[in-house]
Protein backbone atom coordinates (compact mmCIF):
# COMPACT_ATOMS: atom_id res chain seq x y z
CA UNK A 1 0.00 0.00 0.00
CA UNK A 2 1.01 4.00 -0.96
CA UNK A 3 2.64 4.98 2.61
CA UNK A 4 0.17 8.45 1.91
CA UNK A 5 -2.79 5.80 2.19
CA UNK A 6 -1.71 3.98 5.26
CA UNK A 7 -2.87 6.89 7.75
CA UNK A 8 -6.27 7.42 5.87
CA UNK A 9 -7.05 3.34 5.71
CA UNK A 10 -5.96 3.01 9.59
CA UNK A 11 -8.21 6.24 10.49
CA UNK A 12 -11.52 4.94 8.25
CA UNK A 13 -10.91 1.33 9.44
CA UNK A 14 -10.50 2.28 13.32
CA UNK A 15 -13.94 4.46 13.08
CA UNK A 16 -15.49 1.27 11.06
CA UNK A 17 -14.87 -0.86 13.76
CA UNK A 18 -16.16 0.91 16.23
CA UNK A 19 -19.29 1.81 14.50
CA UNK A 20 -19.71 -1.73 13.30
CA UNK A 21 -19.83 -2.82 17.55
CA UNK A 22 -21.71 -0.02 18.10
CA UNK A 23 -24.11 -1.01 15.46
CA UNK A 24 -24.08 -4.93 16.44
CA UNK A 25 -24.85 -3.91 20.26
CA UNK A 26 -27.58 -1.42 19.47
CA UNK A 27 -29.48 -4.23 16.62
CA UNK A 28 -29.29 -1.11 14.41
CA UNK A 29 -29.98 -3.06 11.18
CA UNK A 30 -29.74 0.26 9.10
CA UNK A 31 -26.42 1.20 10.15
CA UNK A 32 -25.08 -2.44 9.64
CA UNK A 33 -26.36 -2.12 6.08
CA UNK A 34 -24.70 1.45 5.58
CA UNK A 35 -21.51 -0.07 7.02
CA UNK A 36 -22.14 -2.55 4.20
CA UNK A 37 -22.07 0.16 1.69
CA UNK A 38 -19.30 2.29 3.23
CA UNK A 39 -17.11 -1.10 2.67
CA UNK A 40 -18.38 -1.30 -0.91
CA UNK A 41 -17.51 2.34 -1.60
CA UNK A 42 -13.89 1.72 0.05
CA UNK A 43 -13.57 -0.25 -2.73
CA UNK A 44 -14.24 1.63 -5.24
CA UNK A 45 -12.54 4.60 -3.83
CA UNK A 46 -9.29 2.17 -3.88
CA UNK A 47 -9.84 1.86 -7.50
CA UNK A 48 -10.46 4.85 -8.89
CA UNK A 49 -7.48 5.88 -6.37
CA UNK A 50 -4.73 3.31 -8.62
CA UNK A 51 -6.43 4.75 -12.32
CA UNK A 52 -6.52 8.59 -10.72
CA UNK A 53 -4.17 9.14 -8.04
CA UNK A 54 -6.45 11.19 -6.14
CA UNK A 55 -5.12 14.11 -3.76
CA UNK A 56 -4.11 12.83 -0.74
CA UNK A 57 -6.51 15.78 0.96
CA UNK A 58 -9.51 13.99 -1.22
CA UNK A 59 -8.69 10.83 0.25
CA UNK A 60 -8.91 12.59 3.91
CA UNK A 61 -11.84 14.36 3.04
CA UNK A 62 -13.74 10.97 1.66
CA UNK A 63 -12.85 9.49 4.85
CA UNK A 64 -14.05 12.54 7.04
CA UNK A 65 -17.61 12.04 4.81
CA UNK A 66 -17.72 8.17 6.14
CA UNK A 67 -16.90 9.43 9.79
CA UNK A 68 -19.33 12.19 9.98
CA UNK A 69 -22.18 9.49 8.00
CA UNK A 70 -20.85 6.87 10.48
CA UNK A 71 -21.68 9.52 13.53
CA UNK A 72 -24.94 10.94 11.83
CA UNK A 73 -26.41 7.34 12.66
CA UNK A 74 -24.91 6.31 15.96
CA UNK A 75 -24.51 9.41 18.43
CA UNK A 76 -27.62 10.27 20.17
CA UNK A 77 -28.41 13.71 20.99
CA UNK A 78 -29.19 15.11 24.48
CA UNK A 79 -32.85 15.25 25.13
CA UNK A 80 -33.23 18.89 24.60
CA UNK A 81 -31.69 19.32 21.83
CA UNK A 82 -33.91 20.12 18.56
CA UNK A 83 -34.71 17.05 16.46
CA UNK A 84 -37.34 16.25 13.53
CA UNK A 85 -37.76 12.26 14.04
CA UNK A 86 -38.51 10.24 17.35
CA UNK A 87 -34.99 9.05 16.31
CA UNK A 88 -32.33 11.32 18.20
CA UNK A 89 -29.35 11.36 16.55
CA UNK A 90 -26.97 13.13 14.79
CA UNK A 91 -28.61 13.11 11.44
CA UNK A 92 -31.92 14.36 12.94
CA UNK A 93 -30.41 17.31 14.54
CA UNK A 94 -31.85 20.74 13.20
CA UNK A 95 -28.52 23.12 13.65
CA UNK A 96 -30.49 26.04 12.65
CA UNK A 97 -34.49 25.12 14.41
CA UNK A 98 -36.19 24.53 11.09
CA UNK A 99 -33.84 25.41 8.72
CA UNK A 100 -31.11 23.26 8.18
CA UNK A 101 -30.29 20.11 9.65
CA UNK A 102 -27.01 17.95 10.32
CA UNK A 103 -27.88 15.42 7.65
CA UNK A 104 -28.67 18.51 5.02
CA UNK A 105 -24.29 19.78 5.56
CA UNK A 106 -23.20 15.92 5.51
CA UNK A 107 -25.00 16.17 1.99
CA UNK A 108 -23.57 19.43 1.25
CA UNK A 109 -20.14 18.22 1.68
CA UNK A 110 -20.02 14.67 0.64
CA UNK A 111 -21.29 15.62 -2.46
CA UNK A 112 -18.85 18.45 -3.39
CA UNK A 113 -16.40 16.04 -2.34
CA UNK A 114 -17.70 13.57 -4.69
CA UNK A 115 -17.67 16.37 -7.43
CA UNK A 116 -13.95 17.11 -6.72
CA UNK A 117 -13.12 13.66 -7.26
CA UNK A 118 -15.46 13.75 -10.41
CA UNK A 119 -13.04 16.31 -11.49
CA UNK A 120 -9.84 14.95 -11.00
CA UNK A 121 -11.29 11.77 -13.02
CA UNK A 122 -12.29 14.23 -15.79
CA UNK A 123 -9.06 16.28 -15.86
CA UNK A 124 -6.85 12.52 -15.49
CA UNK A 125 -8.88 10.82 -18.59
CA UNK A 126 -8.62 14.45 -20.78
CA UNK A 127 -4.63 14.44 -20.07
CA UNK A 128 -4.00 10.79 -20.71
CA UNK A 129 -5.79 11.70 -24.16
CA UNK A 130 -4.18 14.96 -25.14
CA UNK A 131 -0.78 14.75 -22.95
CA UNK A 132 -1.62 17.73 -20.69
CA UNK A 133 -3.75 19.06 -18.00
CA UNK A 134 -7.33 20.70 -18.91
CA UNK A 135 -8.00 23.99 -17.35
CA UNK A 136 -11.46 24.26 -15.31
CA UNK A 137 -13.80 25.26 -17.96
CA UNK A 138 -17.19 26.29 -17.89
CA UNK A 139 -18.12 22.62 -19.75
CA UNK A 140 -15.82 20.38 -17.97
CA UNK A 141 -16.49 21.66 -14.42
CA UNK A 142 -20.85 21.17 -15.72
CA UNK A 143 -20.12 17.81 -16.49
CA UNK A 144 -18.27 17.26 -12.91
CA UNK A 145 -21.14 18.48 -11.39
CA UNK A 146 -23.45 16.77 -13.47
CA UNK A 147 -21.57 13.30 -12.04
CA UNK A 148 -21.46 14.55 -8.72
CA UNK A 149 -25.01 14.89 -8.65
CA UNK A 150 -25.34 11.62 -10.28
CA UNK A 151 -23.76 10.06 -7.61
CA UNK A 152 -26.18 12.06 -4.83
CA UNK A 153 -29.39 10.79 -7.20
CA UNK A 154 -27.87 6.88 -6.48
CA UNK A 155 -27.23 7.36 -2.57
CA UNK A 156 -31.02 8.52 -2.80
CA UNK A 157 -31.73 5.08 -4.61
CA UNK A 158 -29.56 3.02 -1.74
CA UNK A 159 -31.73 4.96 0.93
CA UNK A 160 -35.05 4.07 -1.14
CA UNK A 161 -33.89 0.30 -1.04
CA UNK A 162 -33.43 0.46 2.68
CA UNK A 163 -36.75 1.58 2.85
CA UNK A 164 -37.63 -1.08 0.79
CA UNK A 165 -35.87 -3.99 2.70
CA UNK A 166 -36.11 -2.95 6.15
CA UNK A 167 -39.09 -2.66 8.50
CA UNK A 168 -37.76 1.16 10.29
CA UNK A 169 -35.04 3.33 8.77
CA UNK A 170 -33.72 7.26 9.60
CA UNK A 171 -34.28 7.92 5.83
CA UNK A 172 -37.25 10.18 6.15
CA UNK A 173 -39.86 10.83 3.40
CA UNK A 174 -40.18 12.90 -0.24
CA UNK A 175 -39.61 16.30 1.51
CA UNK A 176 -36.48 15.09 2.95
CA UNK A 177 -35.39 13.63 -0.48
CA UNK A 178 -35.87 16.82 -1.85
CA UNK A 179 -33.90 18.50 0.94
CA UNK A 180 -31.15 16.05 0.40
CA UNK A 181 -31.05 16.88 -3.25
CA UNK A 182 -31.17 20.35 -2.94
CA UNK A 183 -28.02 19.99 -0.30
CA UNK A 184 -26.56 17.89 -3.19
CA UNK A 185 -26.63 20.58 -5.33
CA UNK A 186 -25.15 23.24 -2.90
CA UNK A 187 -22.13 21.09 -2.20
CA UNK A 188 -21.15 20.40 -6.07
CA UNK A 189 -21.44 24.03 -6.57
CA UNK A 190 -19.58 24.93 -3.77
CA UNK A 191 -16.89 22.45 -5.46
CA UNK A 192 -16.61 23.62 -8.85
CA UNK A 193 -16.15 27.69 -7.76
CA UNK A 194 -13.51 26.48 -5.77
CA UNK A 195 -11.70 24.25 -7.88
CA UNK A 196 -12.18 27.44 -10.69
CA UNK A 197 -10.82 29.86 -7.87
CA UNK A 198 -8.13 27.58 -7.04
CA UNK A 199 -6.89 27.42 -10.76
CA UNK A 200 -7.28 30.95 -10.73
CA UNK A 201 -5.26 31.72 -7.87
CA UNK A 202 -2.45 28.81 -9.50
CA UNK A 203 -2.33 30.50 -13.10
CA UNK A 204 -1.63 34.22 -11.28
CA UNK A 205 0.98 32.58 -9.42
CA UNK A 206 2.74 31.49 -11.96
CA UNK A 207 3.07 35.00 -13.64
Amino acid sequence: MDRRLRPVAAFTFGYLAIALTAGLRAGNSEFLFYIGVMLVLIGVVAAVNRAVELTTGTLWALSLWGLAHMAGGLVVVPSGWPVNAESRVLYSLWLIPGRLKYDQVVHAYGFGVTTWVCWQGLKSAVRKKSGRAPSPTFGLLALAAAAGLGFGALNEVVEFVATLTMPETNVGGYVNTGWDLVSNTVGALTAIVLIRLRDRGTASARR
